[in-house]
């Protein structure tokens, strides 16, 4: 047994990570930077060419947890074909989670002084904690909810949509319909999440200061160990039998489904585990962006991450995550630069990368591909000259 396959046939996890070329380099970069980015801010001096300021770790850590959101979404599109608009929702509801316990931790630390109430509770003369608060001065408690809430939400719309066997785009617009309702729904004070400005004001997480460099730092390293370990629980997923029986419902779910299969419940499975990747996302999001508001429900974000993976490379999943960078990097720049123009370069984009990247920026670099797979470009030149010997024909 000299080859590595069957060395580690034992461990198939290490197998399969071992096959897994940009896998592995996704990870290494995850290792490296935990490592250098924190070093860089906390103990090379500012004057240092190699000084990490700390705007810019939080922007990475922020860039992180849009990167696990993205990694949800191909988890369920690249693999189950569930295109779903709506998981802006579910990263939401993990960062409301994380919020509220924020929230609890100001005590009377507030304007109003409250040691109970966060201050727009007394602001709006409520007289009492609603009962959906409690529990929520527990961290672990909170860590818990922000997975439990989401997930329960995606089992329960799943169970229902599937069951009624509601697919393609029909499952897409009532996925945004969800959002949608709930954006409504969180916009009202008396439901009891801040209304329209949300929850912000934050002071301290487990006891240390959100605004010191050295939270800063475990808060960015604790995006990048959830987004490795996030990424090999996705791919030891997509390498079982269980992602075999995926892949084929996403191609021909009704041939599954007369072979025997219940397909509902491999959707249900895969899109429940999407959502509590989403919501883990949402709960890393607010305590490095230090606020969480309805705006975070809006369709146009669940919309925006569909371009993440179909940008990077929609069944790859570290193709996801290079998306959700590429993306979101250039609309930190163009926002910053052209502001006005953003929305149109995003949609060129869209446009671009469906008409010459049709396997996104990972397809076109045939050495993170399978064997069989091809460039968009070779793609296109063959496409060309195909067209140009049919023309020949007809003449």
């Amino acid at each position: 047994m000299t080859d590595y396959r069957q060395k580690y046939q034992m461990t198939p996890v290490i197998g399969w990570l071992l096959r897994d070329r940009g896998g592995m380099i996704l990870l290494a970069i995850l290792i490296a930077a935990s490592i250098l980015i924190p070093v860089g801010n906390l103990i090379v001096p500012e004057g240092s060419a190699f000084h990490v300021p700390t705007w810019m770790m939080s922007l990475l850590g922020k860039y992180l947890c849009y990167a696990l959101l993205a990694l949800s979404v191909d988890l369920i599109w690249g693999f189950c074909g569930i295109l779903s608009l709506g998981h802006g929702a579910f990263f939401a509801l993990g960062g409301y989670a994380m919020g509220m316990y924020l929230m609890r931790q100001i005590g009377d630390r507030g304007v109003y002084g409250n040691p109970e109430l966060p201050d727009f509770m007394v602001f709006l003369n409520w007289t009492e904690l609603p009962w959906y608060w409690y529990g929520f001065d527990m961290f672990w408690f909170a860590i818990v909810m922000a997975m439990f809430v989401p997930g329960l939400l995606a089992f329960v719309f799943g169970f229902l949509a599937f069951r009624s066997r509601v697919t393609g785009v029909y499952l897409s617009i009532i996925t945004q319909a969800m959002t949608y309702a709930l954006l409504l729904a969180f916009f009202r004070n008396d439901m009891g999440f801040g209304g329209n400005n949300g929850l912000t004001d934050f002071k301290d997480l487990l006891g240390f200061s959100l605004q010191a460099d050295g939270t800063r730092a475990a808060l960015f390293i604790a995006s990048c160990v959830m987004l490795g370990i996030c990424y090999v629980v996705a791919r030891c997923i997509t390498n079982s039998r269980l992602g075999k029986v995926l892949i084929a419902i996403r191609d021909a779910e009704a041939r599954v489904r007369f072979t025997g299969y219940r397909v509902e419940y491999y959707k249900l499975f895969v899109f429940t585990v999407s959502a509590v990747m989403a919501g883990i996302a949402g709960s890393l999001y607010v305590p490095q962006v230090g606020i969480i508001n309805p705006g975070e429900f809006a369709p146009a974000l669940s919309i925006e991450i569909v371009i993440w993976v179909a940008v990077g490379g929609r069944g790859t999943l570290y193709g996801a995550v290079l998306g959700a960078f590429i993306v979101n990097y250039a609309k930190t720049f163009f926002t910053g630069v052209m502001p006005d123009f953003w929305l149109f370069f995003l949609g060129g984009l869209f446009i671009a990368v469906t008409l010459f990247l049709p396997k996104g920026v990972i397809g076109a670099v045939p050495a993170f591909g399978a064997p069989d797979r091809q460039s968009a470009f070779s793609t296109l030149r063959k496409r060309f000259l195909n067209g140009r010997a049919n023309e020949g024909g007809k003449a």
